[in-house]
Parts: C-alpha cells; sequence; structure tokens
C-alpha cells in the first residue's frame, strides 16, 4: 500500500535524539530554544514560542487575547476540531464564514458578511499548505479592528505575496507526526509582538519567569528537548521536502488533468504552497462517488484520505452549544462531501506517483 503520508526520519534525527539524551537535558532547554530560532527563519517571524502540541498553541494563542463571553471569532468551518475547540476554551463564540473552493481557505467576502459588533478575532485556516487570502483578510481585520489569529497547522513556511504564513497575526503551527515538520506531537506560536511572546512564554511555564515566582495564572504547556531534537534536523532538508512534494503535485496534477469528475488542487497567484495534502474534489456527476473512489483506490494499493468528512460543527457535542453558531456554508458542506487526498509526500518515487495517477484514472474509467 502507497500511504496517503509517510514519517521517515533518518540517522541524523536518531543521533540529535541520542545527543540530546546524553546531554542529561531533556525538559525544555537549549535544543527548544534553538528550534524556535530557526523556525523564526523559516518563517520570517519576530518570535517564536515553542509549546508541546498543537492544539496548545491555538488555546495559548487565544489565551494571551483575553477574550470574554460573548465575544466572536470567525473562523473556516472546514478545518480540523482543534481550531473548533481552541475558540471554545478561550470562552468565546465562534462563528463560521464559507470558504472559497479554489483554496479551501476562508472567502473574504463571506467574512465581511460573518463579522459583527462581538467579532473579536478573525481565525483563518491555511488548510493543505496554501494560505489564505491574507492581503484581503487583513485588510478586512484592520477595517474592523480585529486580532488574527493564524492557524497555520499544515502550512510550514508558506507565503502569500513573499509574507510568511503566522506573520499576519499569531501564528500557530503544529509539529504532529504527519506534520511537513515534525516532533511527534509539538506546535509553535509565532508572533511580531515582544509583549505577546512574554506572556506566552509565561504563559507555558505555569506563570513563572523565575522560580516559584508566579506572575501570571499559567500551565504546562512546555515542550521537551527532546521533541525539539527530533524537528531540528529536519530543518536543513526542508526546502528540499518541500520541493519534493511541489514535483510530486506536478507530476500528479499533469496526469490527472483530463480525469471527468476531478477537480485538482491549484497554486494561486501571489502565493506558495508546500503541499501538506494534494486534495482533489470528486464531483456529483463523476462516475464514482468519493467514498467508492476511496475504496476503489485502495483495492489497487493507493492509500487516501478524507480530511473532512464533516464540517467542523456537525457533530451532537456542537450542535446544542449556544457558542457554536454555524451559518450556511454552502462551499464548506461541498468540500467535505466530495474531497479526497492523495498522496504527495517526499518518499514517494516515481513508480509509485505512476501508480497513483494509474490507479485514479482506471477507478475513474479514464483511458
Amino acid at each position: 500500500m502507497i500511504p496517503v503520508s509517510a514519517v521517515t526520519l533518518g540517522p541524523e534525527v536518531e543521533a540529535s535524539v541520542l545527543e540530546t539524551i546524553r546531554s542529561g537535558m531533556i525538559a525544555q532547554g537549549p535544543r527548544v530554544a534553538e528550534l524556535e530560532a530557526r523556525f523564526a527563519e523559516l518563517s520570517g517571524a519576530r518570535h517564536v514560542v515553542a509549546v508541546n502540541n498543537g492544539t496548545t498553541s491555538l488555546i495559548a494563542a487565544m489565551a494571551v487575547l483575553d477574550l470574554q463571553p460573548g465575544d466572536e471569532v470567525v473562523t473556516s468551518p472546514f478545518t480540523f476540531v482543534a481550531t473548533l475547540n481552541a475558540i471554545l476554551a478561550a470562552g468565546a463564540t465562534a462563528r463560521f464564514a464559507d470558504i472559497s473552493l479554489d483554496d479551501f481557505n476562508l472567502d473574504p467576502a463571506a467574512v465581511e458578511a460573518s463579522v459583527g459588533e462581538r467579532t473579536k478575532v478573525l481565525m483563518p485556516v491555511h488548510l493543505y499548505g496554501q494560505c489564505a487570502d491574507m492581503g484581503a483578510l487583513a485588510a478586512l481585520a484592520d477595517r474592523h479592528g480585529l486580532a488574527i489569529v493564524e492557524d497555520a497547522a499544515q502550512a510550514h513556511g508558506a507565503t502569500v505575496d513573499g509574507r510568511g504564513a503566522g506573520t499576519w497575526g499569531i501564528g500557530s503551527f503544529s509539529l504532529y507526526a504527519t506534520k511537513n515538520l515534525t516532533s511527534g506531537e509539538g506546535g509553535l506560536i509565532t508572533t511580531a509582538s515582544d509583549e505577546v511572546a512574554d506572556r506566552l512564554r509565561l504563559l507555558r511555564n505555569q506563570g513563572m519567569r523565575a522560580r516559584y515566582e508566579y506572575e501570571i495564572v499559567g500551565n504546562n504547556y512546555r515542550m521537551t528537548d527532546l521533541q525539539a531534537a527530533v524537528c531540528l534536523p529536519q530543518l536543513a532538508a526542508y526546502e528540499a521536502n518541500v520541493a519534493r512534494r511541489r514535483a510530486n503535485a506536478e507530476a500528479l496534477s499533469a496526469g490527472l488533468a483530463d480525469v471527468p469528475g476531478l477537480v485538482l488542487p491549484t497554486t494561486l497567484p501571489g502565493r506558495t504552497h508546500v503541499w501538506h495534502q494534494y486534495t482533489v474534489l470528486v464531483t456529483d456527476d463523476a462516475p464514482l462517488t468519493r467514498d467508492d473512489l476511496a475504496a476503489a483506490l485502495a483495492e489497487r494499493g493507493v492509500g487516501s484520505g478524507i480530511y473532512y468528512p464533516k464540517v467542523v460543527h456537525d457533530y451532537d457535542c456542537y450542535r446544542e452549544d449556544p457558542r457554536v453558531v454555524a451559518d450556511p456554508a454552502p462551499n464548506a458542506d461541498r468540500a467535505a462531501r466530495q474531497c479526497l487526498s492523495l498522496p504527495v509526500h517526499p518518499a514517494l518515487s516515481p513508480a509509485d506517483l505512476d501508480t497513483v495517477v494509474a490507479a485514479v484514472r482506471s477507478s475513474m474509467g479514464a483511458s
């Protein structure tokens, strides 16, 4: 089976972890600080604060905004559940604007229609490795006096007009096992604000600047040096790995361009795509449904993924929550019904890519 994602960590990662173990410092220490500095170089952020996982990075980013009950956060309904859970953890109300099917990200026009008197935060989600239209969204946020929290969990190093994901507001990145950069579990928060960065560092360390000197109510959100040791060696090869992802995406697009019933992903003008996922839409008039295509690919030895099978609020645990405002989002509903991600990771060989293309074409009845 060709997997939809693959975690391949080489001997340099083993050596880094072993060196950290032998150093005697396995909790938060110099490797975490090095990871923060190196990711600042990659992202273009002034400050990077590492935490124990990607969900924590969103929760902490929201916590520093001091939101009050009734304050609203506008975000995407087509996202992983951590986006919504972080809003609720902050005590705020989640309101959802529709997405554009061109990039699977927030549609600025839909966001404009969703902003009201109680809106305090705009939370774009940079899905699959391509940023939302941050020029338009940042201008909108500026007009309405909104803070921006970027859910950039899948967009390490992606840019809009040369400006990195996570530099338009407070950024949140995941280092989960299948992300383009991984520490197994881990998260990174980016900000241009000295004050926000200082508060985040206090927040992750039980509110302490010095031991037993508590300045704010905090928590234990610390990343370990072992986690950082897993991720650090990957940074040296990151641009090469992204280049392989881009080449793989180009090969898939070339091989699938004429398959009826498939809408292929694109990189929009002014943006760079880091191809965390290669996600197609299987249209309603296609010869197979999305689920049938996924089953047919599995029979042919090709893995695929459905990210995500429902809009994020379409679950019993959220339906009756008064802080979850589920406005109509037909594009997001369509994406959830039709989306299918195909393998695009850098471990794919040319033969693997040929197999993926042939399996899709055969399943869809394309010659």
